[in-house]
């Protein structure tokens, strides 16, 4: 996963100024969802309101001079659910209990094994990042996003493993080919980018600190870094050359609040361990700490970029630009300037609720990431 050889693109993703994913959902679109609920129109009918909407939201950000594009997840309600509900073994049944995010509530969705985990050929996940490269123009890439399989260890996804699996072992191992072939069969697809969004990291920061006196607690949030530091790893292992994987470290994002609070310095460690080739931090706010931890976290490793996630999709103002300049030269004292880049600290609708800023708001997020990019790194 280091150089791509499609001779249109001629730098290495993730770019200097790259985009998270999510896209604020528009009007029309929301408005079919509810009508299809209601049994007012029918799948193909909100499809076609879908790709026109993906047409639309593609073409704003080639306009913008994206070197990547996404869909906007456009065709899915939940930034991970919807992925995880599309695999064999994984069911869909009623949480009962909504996420806590500060100051909002989520629906109450989730995601529990009904069998054995297994790539599941017909995900449709497939047909959409078909469309989304039909529509793609030659010299930018479609940027596939799908959750981080250790979201599967979190908020009793897998508390009836036993029922399905003699050990945790062949679980994982599972997991692990599910994803592999899922990636391997986007890759056939076309897709050359992908990107795994992951809030469990975030979580086991809060996680680890908040069990520091009690170690059985403690050591069972160990044991989900190190799981997680494996499964990634052994999906990412002998992927081909020209594709290129990097993850979302998100803190939570639904309706402009969010879940997760503290410094990189708990989870440093682990998150050096990883072999993406990229990693997209959120340090849009005070709650991230500073930029000592990103010495560990890119762990020497030239040919893995550190995207700095600066700019706040969560909220409308914009920041200033020398600020921003002055953010990535700071971070250049612990990552080298050639190894950075930046995004917005995450997406702007990671459910299709969406962040509380307007459309036009959302572009004018992503000029300023793309016109800092430009200040810093002229190339």
């Amino acid at each position: 996963m280091s150089e791509n050889t499609d001779t249109v693109t001629l730098v290495k993703p993730p770019f200097r100024a790259d985009i998270v994913g999510s896209l604020l959902r528009p009007r029309d679109l929301k408005d079919a969802h509810a009508q299809l609920a209601a049994g007012q129109i029918d799948q193909a009918q909100l499809l076609e309101v879908q790709h026109k909407e993906i047409k639309r939201i593609v073409d704003e950000q080639v306009q913008l001079g994206l070197k990547d594009v996404t869909d906007g997840e456009f065709s899915r309600s939940w930034w991970h659910l919807d992925f995880l509900w599309g695999l064999n073994g994984v069911g869909k049944y009623d949480y009962e209990k909504s996420y806590k995010f500060h100051g909002s509530k989520t629906r109450t969705d989730n995601a529990e094994l009904i069998g054995k985990i297994a790539f599941n050929p017909d995900h449709p996940f497939f047909a959409a990042f078909g469309y989304l490269k039909s529509i793609t123009p030659k010299g930018v890439l479609p940027k596939q996003t799908i959750p981080s399989p250790s979201l599967l260890f979190r908020d009793n996804r897998s508390d009836n493993w036993h029922q399905f699996y003699d050990n945790w072992q062949d679980y994982l191992s599972d997991i692990v080919t599910a994803y592999r072939q899922t990636i391997l069969h986007f890759y056939e697809l076309g897709a050359r980018y992908v990107q795994l969004d992951d809030t469990t990291w975030a979580f086991l920061i809060s996680s680890l600190n908040a069990s520091k006196d009690d170690p059985d607690k403690h050591a069972a949030f160990e044991k989900i870094a190190t799981d997680s530091v494996q499964i990634i790893n052994q999906i990412l292992d002998g992927l081909p050359e020209d594709l290129t994987v990097t993850t979302h470290i998100c803190r939570g994002n639904f309706q402009s609040t969010y879940l997760f609070s503290g410094s990189y310095d708990t989870i440093a460690d682990y998150l050096g361990q990883l072999n993406y080739d990229g990693l997209f931090l959120e340090y849009d706010s005070d709650r991230s700490g500073g930029f000592a931890p990103l010495t560990k976290i890119w762990n020497q490793d030239k040919n893995k970029r550190i995207v700095l996630g600066i700019v706040t999709s969560k909220f409308p103002e914009l920041e200033s630009q020398e600020l921003l300049v002055d953010r990535i030269k700071e971070a250049s004292t612990y990552v080298p300037l050639s190894n950075l880049a930046i995004s917005t600290q995450c997406g702007f609708a990671s459910t299709e609720e969406g962040n509380k800023l307007t459309e036009a708001q959302q572009w004018d997020k992503l000029k300023l990431v793309i016109q800092t990019a430009k200040t810093v790194w002229p190339e």
